[in-house]
């Protein structure tokens, strides 16, 4: 599962779990002539757990137990040479305990006898420059890209597989895409902002001609921390829980909380790095718009762009909740409601702080604001019960039937 490819002798970069729909993608973002990128998939939840468990504070935040549960199963699997391995570590880098992943990456290494194990990070905060990715115009470019291709491609299958006539041709179709576009990404070819458009209106022309069912299933929308929101691993596959219980699963893409990232932590006084913080905020906002436009054309459907979610939940949420994911989850709800979907699924991983602030005293009072809606909220730990986990799961999905 973790092997990298034939006569690869770079240094490997390994990624733990995150962004299943965009990973795919975003791997080319880090590949270089110095580096491979593997991105961990194994999936195995209990093991991962339990060997997490081993290396971690029982007390930390549940997607770090994870995290380092799959780093050490994947070092321990004797697959690549930990002279020449790394891990990368993304961190908002402000006062959410991811903040603290790099240092707690390193202890974790150590005590499984790994010491020799590089960790490095990603961030846009400052937050240890010695051991910062470098990131430059080309690997911003493959950045943007897998962006909106790992959220276009998201939005489509989660739209178009529960309504699939032939079973399996929604996947088949998605690996094909995805097969396609790497091609372009790994060479570095086809980056243009003309094709990024015409690339996402054929995904969006391929998706929307699948044979479908004139079923009308349940929509549920899923608010979470960044983790769960979008690893299968930390939300336990509630996608394809939903899926197989009757309903459909809108999950909002990445590019909102990249220009909610944007606009929480750009620096206060005006100079280079500002305008620079502005000027990609410019760029993802124009080609979401177009996204949104071209998803909606073709019979999908998805939350409002940004700056109009971000200006309708005001009157309900605090903006200056600007920690971790902060506003940016009450303000998906909002919008989940305001666009017609009134089940919305909020999991909140155990030792999230950012999630118990800004999302977990929030959900009631929302409730009372939106009073037919149906908020649930569920938490994800390695001591939680799946069996409850799921049955709340289940009866949102048969609430107002």
């Amino acid at each position: 599962m973790y092997k990298i490819e034939e006569g690869k002798e770079e240094n490997t970069i390994l990624i733990p779990a995150t962004l299943d729909d965009h990973f795919p993608f975003l791997r080319y973002m880090f590949c270089s002539k110095g580096y491979f990128c593997v991105p961990l998939d194994e999936d195995l939840e209990f093991q991962i757990r339990q060997e997490g468990l081993k290396y971690s504070n029982h007390d930390i935040c549940y997607p770090y137990v994870l995290m380092v549960g799959q780093v050490i199963r994947a070092l321990n699997s004797g697959l690549y040479d930990t002279s020449k391995t790394f891990i990368l570590m993304p961190t908002a880098g402000d006062s959410c305990r991811g903040a603290c992943y790099i240092g707690l990456m390193k202890y974790s290494l150590e005590k499984a006898k790994f010491p020799e194990v590089r960790v490095m990070t990603i961030n846009v905060r400052h937050v240890r420059d010695d051991i910062q990715l470098k990131i430059n115009l080309d690997t911003a470019i493959r950045g943007l890209f897998g962006l909106f291709y790992g959220d276009m491609l998201m939005l489509l299958v989660n739209q178009t597989r529960p309504y699939e006539v032939k079973k399996g041709t929604v996947n088949k179709l998605r690996q094909e895409w995805i097969d396609r576009l790497s091609e372009d990404l790994k060479s570095g070819k086809n980056l243009t902002l003309v094709k990024l458009k015409k690339n996402m209106q054929l995904m969006a022309e391929s998706f929307r001609d699948v044979e479908k069912t004139d079923e009308k299933k349940p929509i549920v929308g899923i608010v979470a921390e960044f983790y769960v929101k979008y690893c299968s691993l930390g939300n336990w596959d509630v996608v394809k829980y939903i899926e197989n219980n009757g309903g459909e699963a809108h999950v909002n893409g990445a590019s909102w909380y990249g220009l909610y990232y944007i606009d929480s932590h750009k620096p206060e006084k005006f100079g280079l790095e500002r305008a620079a913080f502005e000027f990609v905020k410019k760029l993802i906002s124009h080609y979401q718009n177009v996204m949104i436009d071209i998803l909606r054309s073709n019979g999908f459907h998805c939350l409002n762009n940004y700056r109009t979610l971000d200006e309708n939940s005001r009157q309900h949420v605090n903006h200056n909740l600007k920690t971790g994911d902060g506003w940016l989850l009450g303000a998906e709800v909002v919008d989940y409601i305001n666009c017609g979907i009134n089940k919305v699924l909020c999991i909140a991983p155990f030792g999230c702080m950012a999630n118990v602030c800004a999302g977990r005293g929030l959900y009631p009072h929302l409730q009372r604001e939106f009073p037919g809606s149906n908020i649930t909220v569920v938490e994800t730990d390695s001591s939680s019960s799946k069996l409850n986990y799921f049955n709340r799961v289940e009866m949102l999905l048969k609430l107002g039937k």
